[in-house]
């Protein structure tokens, strides 16, 4: 019998915007959406899974590889997983989901890679969704560059995220007055954890580093070492830093989720900060 279904939204982006122009691809991190996605299901969690457009994420290149992985046989599991299962391969629109009722899911859970920051951070239909999460403060977990969505719950975020790319800082935080996640202690991926990628990949800067953005719309926002893992805690919201993340943020998604059955209106009072490593 399922414990309660999870919805998992996904991103459609595959290039990102770099500084003096032009784009650099980008993608959902392999690991970060299949490895807490296959633990839920081995908990008892059904999956629902989303996407502004309702197509299936783009894989970032950079993240299909063994390296990501504990070794080459979870590698190859969690990529046949994603290939095959049809937890992934079924794909509803964020639109679908808010028309056929958000009140059937347990929990929400974005994972990274730097799409989340081309389109769902400005996504109308996330930001209601999300909302809903919030009101109901029902489990909402972000991993990786996942937790720059969250600021999709801003009635402008459009606008929000224009202003970061402009660098007008004071406008942004002007718009991000409000933010239901404003005051909330979280982690995302770091300046320092980003450069490697910017040098290596995009061979040029992205617009604006994700700990800022959070922290102008008004979050408390934690880094721990590059590249180890780290998740923070508060309220209902569960936020990992980054890839090596994946697994730790699996294991407090679950357990706030077994939680809110035992007592559903537990994530009300859970407003302590918890970082797990």
């Amino acid at each position: 019998m399922s414990k309660g279904t999870v919805l998992v939204a996904g991103s459609n982006a595959n290039r990102i915007e770099i500084r003096g122009g032009g784009t650099g691809p980008t993608g959902q991190y392999l690991n970060e959406l299949v490895v807490p996605v296959m633990a839920l299901v081995d908990a008892g969690y059904d999956i629902v899974f989303a996407t502004p457009n309702g197509s299936k994420p783009h894989i970032d290149p950079a993240s299909d590889k063994a390296v990501h992985f504990d070794d080459e046989a979870a590698y190859r599991q969690a990529r046949a997983f994603f290939d095959t299962s049809p937890v992934l391969n079924k794909v509803s629109t964020l639109r679908a989901l808010i028309e056929t009722g958000l009140d059937r899911y347990d929990g929400f859970f974005t994972p990274g890679g730097q799409a989340p920051v081309v389109d769902l951070m400005q996504d109308g239909d996330l930001g209601e969704i999300l909302r809903f999460f919030h009101v109901q403060a029902r489990p909402t977990a972000f991993l990786c560059h996942g937790p720059i969505a969250s600021v999709a719950a801003l009635p402008r975020a459009k606008e929000f995220r224009a202003a970061l790319i402009a660098g007008e800082t004071v406008r942004a935080a002007a718009l991000g007055n409000g933010w239901q996640y404003a005051g909330y202690k979280m982690t995302v991926y770091s300046r320092s954890e980003e450069k490697p990628i910017e040098e290596q990949i995009l061979h040029g800067k992205l617009y604006f580093d994700m700990p800022s953005a959070l922290t102008i719309a008004g979050a408390q926002v934690n880094t721990g070492p590059d590249f180890a893992p780290h998740v923070v805690e508060d309220r209902e919201m569960i936020t990992g830093q980054n890839p090596r993340s994946d697994h730790p943020l699996a294991r407090a998604l679950i357990a706030a989720l077994d939680r809110r059955r035992i007592k559903p209106n537990a994530s009300h009072t859970a407003s302590a900060e918890k970082v797990s490593p």
